[in-house]
């Protein structure tokens, strides 16, 4: 008993990191079929927008051959190919009075079913373009006037940037997302990874320390001592809990929340000075059920009440209060310290963000990793006032 043991460190190898360490890698590949599948798409749509173009341009070669045509030997041929092979200009021509008098290049189901359509659709193609008119005589004066449409292929050019932004924009979201993905896993596995192993690492001497107070008993030791000394190693023992319970996933249970909260506010009262005062107001409630892990419950209270003793600086007045509403219960820990400017409101649960000369600024972030991923509650900031205090709300679902 009394031979030293090496051990030797190794980082403990979890199931699920594994299973993170998949659903990372199944991220990238999506990613990358994503990208691939939007460059694809892009070069495809161009291919088809340039076959559009090209067309287009024959055609016009044909209407200048036929104007040069026209212009040695008049005849009805340009006249006729302008006519016959304009398909896609949506076209409403209409008197001096702007009465319809006919369309080209719409659909005529629409017109057979809907009364109003040319002429909402009149409505539209004179905000877009000014009407060409053909005048046949000033006195009385007449004339024929063409408003037109946009071409579907003008359509296709000008938003195709906007849909190809949008495309680029999804693939730059989705990438952020898995990246903040991945360090947030990253960051369970390193936190579940130190946890278990701490818990592992304080197995061996709590299981000696409790083998030395059982010899301690055994040679007459005053019970007095032996007593100090089970109490620490019980408190070791709570931590190393604590601890393999963030290693891995909890079980929660149905737990009264009420002696819970009162059992910590004891233990911290008994390790404090008569300056710091607390109240617990219970609202009528001796019993207020829920689904918990008592210890790592305790521990969130613990983290949070250790954070009011801090920030009163040993006098002030630490307050719990705990509703039962209709859907939730909420448990609010105020005191009356120095409170938190507005530019750390939303740094205080950063791992390592601390305004104490000691400490690892690690309490508030597990706490609310705590309440949030092993609880599935919320742990925030209610209030907070300089000089005045601050608020902690924990919400945790009802039974």
């Amino acid at each position: 008993m009394g031979r030293k043991q090496s051990v030797k460190y190794e980082f403990p190898r979890f199931a699920y990191i594994s299973g993170m360490s998949g659903f990372r890698f199944n991220w990238r590949w999506f990613l990358a079929l994503l990208g691939i599948a939007i460059v694809c798409a892009t070069i495809f749509y161009s291919q088809f927008l340039a076959q559009k173009i090209r067309r287009e341009e024959q055609q016009k070669i044909e209407q200048w051959l036929a104007a040069s045509k026209a212009v040695l030997n008049p005849d009805l041929t340009l006249p006729n190919l302008i006519r016959n092979e304009q398909h896609s200009i949506p076209i409403i021509e209409t008197n001096e009075h702007d009465s319809i008098i006919s369309y080209f290049n719409l659909d005529t189901i629409k017109v057979e079913r809907d009364k109003n359509y040319l002429h909402k659709q009149l409505e539209i193609y004179r905000s877009q373009n000014l009407p060409l008119e053909i005048k046949w005589s000033d006195s009385p004066y007449t004339a024929n006037r063409y408003y037109f449409g946009h071409t579907v292929l003008l359509d296709q050019v000008r938003y195709y940037p906007l849909i190809q932004l949008m495309l680029v924009a999804v693939l730059i979201f989705f990438i952020i997302y898995s990246i903040s993905t991945q360090n947030r896993a990253t960051q369970n596995q390193v936190w579940a990874g130190m946890a278990k192993e701490t818990a592992h690492q304080l197995g061996t001497p709590l299981s000696s320390l409790q083998g030395w107070i059982e010899m301690l008993k055994e040679q007459g030791t005053p019970d007095e001592t032996v007593s100090e000394l089970q109490k620490d190693v019980d408190r070791l023992k709570l931590v190393s809990d604590r601890f393999s319970k963030i290693g891995s996933i909890p079980q929660l249970e149905k737990s009264d929340l009420v002696p819970q909260i009162q059992q910590m506010l004891d233990y911290m009262r008994r390790r404090t000075t008569s300056k710091v005062q607390f109240s617990f107001e219970k609202n009528g409630h001796e019993q207020i059920d829920s689904n918990i892990s008592p210890p790592l419950f305790d521990w969130v209270i613990e983290n949070l009440l250790k954070n009011a003793l801090d920030a009163m600086e040993g006098k002030g007045h630490i307050d719990i209060n705990i509703k039962d509403e209709a859907k939730q219960v909420t448990i609010d820990v105020s005191d009356t310290g120095r409170g938190i400017s507005p530019g750390n409101v939303r740094r205080v649960f950063d791992p390592g963000f601390t305004t104490k000369k000691r400490g690892w600024g690690l309490g508030l972030s597990l706490s609310k990793r705590i309440i949030e991923t092993y609880h599935k509650g919320e742990l925030f900031v209610k209030q907070s006032d300089l000089g005045k205090g601050t608020t902690f709300r924990i919400i945790l679902s009802k039974i």
